[in-house]
């Protein structure tokens, strides 16, 4: 049988970051690879109770079809939420999405023709740069310091890409950099989008996990023109197998992601949605969040210092105050695939840095996931790895 395959479906069943994942997760390899939350977190007895509530309460309506902009509940929910983001909206600007991940593929349906500019961050979220090339994006990276994407250079890059569709950015504790954006850049950020007239997709996942530093105001909420579309998802503060995120937006843009939306799924999971939306009426959220910052910083604190003790002193590390990562650059390494299978063998693993890149991406780069590894299990990790790296550098001068 021959498949007479759309242009959006790679021409190759190669999957590199499946295959690495895979690997990774083999037994007795100490993974730090995976971007997963700590699920010794998960409210499980409380989202019990919750559930229990809903189908006392509202069985019917939350086992039958729905809205495409989702339960009216649960908005109200994302309202409240937003305002600490300095965001202030109502309802009628939100609508619920089956994870961010859906967000990311609504807008590249309704923004993206084949041979449309992306400016993205160099490095960007992997699965991002996998939907925009889905359909068709031509890429543009700006390179990033310890304050996030440099403004200077990316107005360089609209100048230089007139045509640009979209910005796509993650200013808070950014995948896979762990880096925020300061404020300065930020507002110089909204100033760019209005003076070439660019849409702004903010990517807010990591933001509410903060565990030092103070915490900043979103770049919706310093857009004034409507340039600025947020996202966020309840993956990293509450249960990513949920699949609930939202987006924030003018209603006559959010009709458009309503309607795309519909084509797709019709609506969210209605079940997850009143369970979330009981969730935070009977729960404190904010106690739950506390928690999980304080077990991400005791475990990137652990890693920061192991990785200090362990890797040679001339490789660069970023410095996260929250979020999930560490993003390290290893200078003299030209092949970061032979990084991994050396890491491999000295069973540890990460996540290699070229699938982050939308255009050519930097060697020797590679992410590190904190937030999913038992905290007697990093140091021992990060020494394996340390180890891995050395031998790497070893060959390369022989």
């Amino acid at each position: 049988m021959n498949y007479h395959f759309s242009s959006r479906v790679p021409k190759s069943d190669v999957d590199p970051v499946g295959n690495i994942l895979k690997i990774a997760g083999k037994p007795g390899i100490i993974s730090f690879a995976g971007g997963l939350p700590a699920p010794e977190l998960f409210p499980v007895d409380q989202i019990t109770q919750a559930t229990d509530q809903v189908l006392k309460e509202k069985g019917k309506d939350a086992l039958q079809y729905g809205s495409s902009q989702g339960i009216q509940e649960l908005r109200d929910v994302i309202v409240d939420r937003v305002k600490i983001e300095g965001i202030n909206t109502d309802a009628d600007h939100v609508m619920v999405a089956t994870g961010s991940q859906q967000t990311l593929d609504l807008t590249g349906k309704i923004f993206l023709d084949r041979g449309d500019t992306v400016i993205v961050e160099k490095p960007t979220y992997l699965c991002a740069v996998d939907v925009f090339k889905s359909y068709g994006a031509h890429f543009v990276g700006v390179d990033m310091d310890e304050d996030g994407m440099k403004m200077d250079m990316l107005e360089r890059a609209l100048i230089e890409n007139p045509s640009t569709k979209l910005i796509y950015t993650i200013p808070n504790f950014q995948n896979p950099t762990g880096r925020t954006m300061t404020l300065s850049r930020r507002e110089k950020l909204v100033e760019l989008a209005e003076k070439y007239d660019v849409m702004v997709l903010e990517d807010n996942p990591y933001g509410a996990v903060r565990f030092a530093g103070k915490n900043l105001p979103s770049i919706k909420s310093l857009d004034k023109s409507g340039h600025v579309i947020y996202m966020g998802t309840f993956s990293k503060i509450l249960a990513p197998g949920m699949r609930l995120g939202w987006i924030v937006t003018d209603t006559k843009l959010l009709n458009k992601y309503t309607m795309m939306k519909q084509s797709a799924d019709l609506h969210t999971d209605n079940l997850s949605q009143y369970i979330v939306a009981k969730y935070f009426e009977m729960f404190n959220i904010d106690e739950h969040i506390q928690s999980i910052c304080h077990l991400y910083q005791k475990r990137e604190q652990l890693m920061m210092s192991a990785i200090h003790k362990y890797f040679p002193s001339n490789v660069k590390c970023s410095q996260p105050e929250g979020g999930m990562f560490i993003w390290v650059e290893v200078p003299g390494i030209e092949d970061t695939q032979a990084l991994f299978d050396d890491c491999i063998k000295n069973n540890v693993a990460f996540v290699p840095g070229e699938p982050f890149y939308g255009d050519e991406g930097t060697p020797g780069t590679f992410r590190l996931n904190y937030s999913n590894m038992h905290e007697d299990q990093i140091e021992e990790g990060i020494k394996r790895l340390g180890a891995a790296i050395q031998e790497s550098l070893t060959k390369s001068l022989v």
